[in-house]
């Protein structure tokens, strides 16, 4: 994927912080690159993780295929008892949530170290 002549990289990391797992996101949120979120955060609930932390602290920019992947995601850990946290949602995550409402569906913290103890 090209964005203005540059490759646009995504990366994705996770590790566990205080019972909660988190997937740290670096890069561009887009039709190219939410599928591999989505794969993340799926593989993480049939893995048996309870509490689920997205980072989109380092996220760029998001579009609508992001934000159906992350409400999936919600739907999903709700079917499996578990909860969805989004981390550091600012600028065009904030954008994109607030502009379709869904600011006010999410639980969402500013950084990592807020999450609660689980």
């Amino acid at each position: 994927m090209e964005r203005k002549g540059q490759r646009v990289e995504l990366d994705i990391q996770h590790r566990s912080v205080r019972g909660w797992t988190v997937i740290t996101v670096i890069g561009e949120l887009d039709l190219h690159t939410s599928p591999s979120l989505h794969d993340e955060i799926s593989s993480a609930i049939a893995a048996g993780a309870r509490s689920v932390a997205v980072d989109l602290s380092g996220v760029g920019f998001m579009d609508s295929t992001a934000l159906g992947v992350l409400v999936s995601a919600s739907a999903t850990a709700k079917d499996h008892g578990a909860e969805l946290c989004l981390v550091g949602v600012t600028g065009s995550p904030a954008r994109v949530l607030a502009l379709t409402g869904m600011d006010d569906v999410f639980q969402t913290v500013d950084y990592i170290e807020e999450l609660p103890n689980h």
